[in-house]
């Protein structure tokens, strides 16, 4: 199958834990419709997200994310064909970032603008690693 990973970053609008749990059951039902997967990661100042899945229903999935009025400033970073889903078991894995991800002066001073497709890919698959050795444990 041809696979499509895509990450974008957006500002939370209104970020509390409703709108949260919101877009994380939104985003559940359409991606297992989809054939979708992936994670967001989320605080106050940031979601990070990555999609993967058919390239038309991710490219879907982003058209939709970028008409949701939860998300200001959205940016895509990442788009590109891929063999291997990362998050293959997650429909989408929530992950609140803690000090693994740039710091919120890390980022005014252009951490993400500075960081590499691959940089970007690295926050996921290190969550990924994260995941599986947890749920190993």
């Amino acid at each position: 199958m041809d696979l499509t990973r895509l990450i974008y970053v957006s500002q939370p609008f209104g970020f509390d834990d409703a709108i949260l749990s919101g877009i994380l059951l939104d985003a559940r039902k359409n991606n297992k419709r989809d054939s979708i997967t992936g994670a967001l990661v989320c605080r106050q100042d940031i979601y990070l997200q990555l999609l993967e899945g058919p390239e038309t229903e991710v490219l879907a999935a982003f058209e939709r994310i970028s008409r949701d009025d939860r998300h200001l400033e959205i940016r895509k970073l990442v788009s590109r064909p891929v063999h291997d889903r990362i998050f293959g078991d997650w429909a989408m894995l929530h992950d609140p970032a803690k000090s693994w991800i740039w710091t919120q002066s890390e980022l005014s001073e252009g951490a993400l603008d500075n960081a590499t497709p691959e940089e970007i890919e690295k926050v996921f698959e290190n969550l990924a690693e994260r995941v599986k050795n947890v749920s190993s444990v």
